[in-house]
């Protein structure tokens, strides 16, 4: 496996390039800016982009997907419970104090039970609302791998004091969902560094049991 991770934007959102290394076919994650940054990475491992795959709909994580979508042909994918805050993107672009990217469109909708394939890796699409109400994680289970978005840091979580979120979701979402994932399985969260189930799960103030 290929895996750039680049933070991009204002905000520092990671965006996780993956690749065969055998096919060069290639996913995107969380394309929230500097799109010229990542194309350049994209091209000196000479991957193919055959999806863009959003977290959830905050402008860090989906603004640079169309001009993505633009230069690459792949389609982007995106829970469609995320669809309200889509809309809302020159808002998000004022409470940040970012430039509005204009109108996103999603292609596909995935979700729980969907995978995501670049070549012969292949990611389970998992449902964690909390953080917003579409949030979603992607697991690659053979290489125990999480890209997380916005539901888990190192030694935090996602807010939730935003549209869409809400604390007792994101729980439940951390509690049933990611932390039955192994704990050898590597966190890549949204900003910030990288991490593992098994620390967040022994020493995160949220997920510690009492």
């Amino acid at each position: 496996m290929i895996h750039e991770i680049l933070p991009v934007g204002p905000l520092r959102c990671n965006c996780s390039m993956i690749g065969d290394e055998g096919t060069r076919e290639a996913m995107v994650i969380d394309p929230g800016d500097d799109i010229d940054d990542v194309l350049a990475i994209l091209g000196k491992h000479n991957l193919k982009v055959k999806q863009i795959v959003v977290t959830h709909a905050h402008i860090d994580h989906v603004g640079g997907a169309m001009k993505l979508r633009a230069a690459t042909g792949a389609p982007i994918l995106l829970n469609q419970n995320d669809l309200a805050l889509l809309k809302m993107l020159d808002v998000q672009a004022a409470w940040v104090g970012m430039a509005a990217p204009g109108q996103v469109e999603i292609d596909q909708s995935v979700g729980s039970a969907d995978t995501v394939q670049a070549g012969s890796l292949s990611a389970n699409v998992l449902d964690t609302p909390g953080h917003t109400e579409g949030s979603i994680c992607l697991y690659f289970p053979a290489e125990h791998k999480l890209i997380a978005g916005d539901t888990l840091f190192a030694g935090s979580i996602g807010r939730t004091d935003l549209p869409g979120g809400s604390f007792e979701k994101i729980i439940r979402s951390l509690h049933q969902t990611v932390l039955a994932l192994p704990d050898d399985t590597v966190v890549v969260p949204g900003h910030g560094p990288l991490t593992t189930i098994g620390e967040e799960r022994e020493s995160n103030p949220f997920l510690v049991k009492k």
